[in-house]
């Protein structure tokens, strides 16, 4: 199916597990590595990047024939393994179970890293939208319960306020005003959470109370998209709270436009941008050693 929609990754060694969350449904992720052979066991020590698609919570899955050629393309060219993760959809399966199987997945990446060829000390966790929500989320998870080392929080056009308070509608060019866009946003929230408050960190990582103790980050954003908002805002907040972060916004972009690089050249050009900041976790020296400090608060 994906080459007749024309979209085709290298052809990279990869194996699906299922596995257990406690209290939810189980969940299944999916292992890319970077060359045609899986590595024997202690064979490398590569970087695993944890990845979350994206679809609003409510479509997508580690099959579906465009992510599954952004893993491909992203194992090889930054010469990492990618363990994509998936969630279950809402509104079947509403919130909590959504994080907690992401936490499920990291943790589950992290404890068989060196089995996988990887290093445990070189873990990354990123997303795309709903996603980057997860990934986040996942994120501010991991500090509060094992903070393991996490070398890079990487986040596409994440939508981090579930609650619509930082959507940015100014001199856009949307087609809708922004009353109505925080409406929409705040109804699949709704099918989403199940009843739950949006304000959960969990739910909407912008509006933890600290965010002190996370990852270096890097957040990409689009112009022409209003979750530039949400994104921007959660730069800004990070950096207030003594994180390494990096905001860059794709000038002419849209929230969608990001995945088509062989249309776009923008597009294009983040795909070598997330790869060259992927390369960085081939480096020896950690850059932020206090990243891994105790004495969060």
């Amino acid at each position: 199916m994906s080459g007749e929609l024309g979209i085709v990754g290298p052809a990279v060694a990869n194996e699906t597990h299922t596995i257990a969350v406690d209290g939810h449904p189980d969940t299944r992720l999916r292992v890319y590595w970077p060359t045609s052979v899986r590595p024997e066991p202690g064979a490398t020590a590569l970087p695993v990047l944890v990845y979350f698609f994206g679809g609003g919570f409510e479509v997508a899955d580690i099959d579906w024939v465009s992510w599954d050629a952004i893993y491909r393309q992203r194992a090889a060219d930054a010469e990492v393994i990618v363990v994509a993760g998936e969630y279950s959809l809402s509104p079947e399966v509403t919130f909590p179970a959504q994080p907690e199987q992401c936490w499920s997945v990291f943790e589950w990446a992290a404890e068989h890293a060196s089995e996988l060829g990887g290093d445990p000390a070189r873990m990354a966790i990123g997303g795309a939208s709903s996603g980057a929500n997860l990934a986040a989320a996942t994120a501010l998870m991991n500090r509060d319960r094992g903070n393991r080392p996490v070398r890079l929080q990487m986040l596409e056009v994440p939508v981090l306020d579930l609650t619509g308070g930082h959507l940015d509608t100014h001199d856009l060019k949307v087609g809708a005003p922004g009353l109505l866009l925080k409406r929409l946003v705040r109804a699949l929230g709704r099918k989403y959470l199940g009843g739950h408050s949006a304000s959960l960190p969990s739910a909407s990582p912008l509006l933890a109370p600290s965010l002190r103790g996370l990852p270096p980050t890097v957040i990409y954003t689009s112009e022409t998209d209003p979750l530039r908002g949400d994104g921007e805002a959660y730069v800004r907040a990070l950096s207030e709270a003594g994180v390494p972060v990096t905001g860059m916004r794709l000038i002419g972009m849209t929230h969608s436009s990001i995945g088509v690089r062989h249309e776009v050249p923008a597009a294009d050009h983040l795909h070598r941008d997330i790869v060259a900041t992927l390369r960085t976790l081939h480096d020896d020296a950690v850059a932020y050693p206090s990243v891994f400090s105790d004495g969060i608060s």
